[in-house]
């Protein structure tokens, strides 16, 4: 992989670690005032670096500094936020705290005036994607959540649970999302949030898609699904609390099983 003459200028001969939390495939290197993320071209991506520019001013995600295509390779360094990510210790140690912060993350996020946001991740679109990548055998099953493909599952394969999606959507209440609501993409600095990152599923979508995202990641977190480590003291009824509002076990169930196609 060849490095953009643009970029390699302003990270030569500076130290920088690797990243290997996500999931995206992507190689991020991670500078003391920069991140850099290259990997194969996704048109996702590139409409991730336009939301974040829209976004610049408005909440406190990276800015782009540097975004270059090069046939099917694509390069993205950004501004490197401060703080700690939401699934570090001295947070789980506090998971009161913790909700709190999270919870104050997500109505920033419904702050922001959507009229003229530049992406849409509607129903409509986020199911058309999922078929899409079932066509395409993007789909792995592997890491699903327990219980939801197989014989003993609810849904014999990804095709099964796309019909089941069709067939039941819920009424939406739109707003700005995330897309991806997970500890690891929410860095916090105190009492504040500090950062959102990886925004490739940033745009319009229904409040809860993010509310349901956010209720699994603190549910794995604090049952040491990643890692291991299990820390005690969070319990459901702390997140609708800190949100101010009553659960939704329905649209808390569809989101989580939407994610599963991606």
């Amino acid at each position: 992989m060849v490095i953009p003459e643009i970029i390699k200028r302003l990270t030569e001969g500076k130290s920088y670690t690797t990243d290997d939390i996500g999931m995206s495939g992507s190689k991020v290197l991670i500078y003391d005032e920069f991140v850099l993320k290259t990997g194969r071209y996704r048109e996702q991506d590139k409409e991730m670096v336009g939301m974040m520019r829209w976004l610049e001013g408005k909440l406190p995600v990276p800015k782009v500094l540097v975004y270059e295509q090069d046939g099917e390779e694509q390069y993205l360094l950004m501004s490197r936020v401060k703080g700690k990510m939401a699934c570090d210790p001295f947070y789980m140690e506090q998971p009161e705290t913790l909700v709190k912060i999270l919870a104050e993350g997500i109505r920033m996020l419904w702050q922001v005036d959507i009229s003229d946001c530049p992406r849409i991740r509607d129903l409509d679109t986020e199911l058309k994607e999922a078929e899409d990548r079932i066509r395409k055998g993007q789909v792995s099953i592997d890491d699903a959540e327990p219980g939801t493909f197989g014989p003993d599952g609810r849904f014999s394969g990804p095709e099964a649970l796309l019909i089941w999606l069709k067939e039941h959507k819920p009424e939406s209440e739109l707003v700005l999302s995330h897309g991806d609501y997970c500890l690891p993409n929410i860095f916090l600095d105190e009492d504040n949030v500090s950062g959102f990152i990886d925004l490739g599923d940033c745009g319009i979508a229904d409040k809860w898609r993010d509310i349901s995202l956010l209720y699994r990641s603190l549910k794995h977190n604090f049952e040491g699904y990643y890692g291991g480590q299990v820390y005690p003291g969070f319990h459901p009824d702390m997140l609708y609390k800190a949100l101010e509002l009553e659960p939704d076990w329905e649209k808390l169930d569809y989101y989580i099983l939407l994610d599963e196609l991606f």
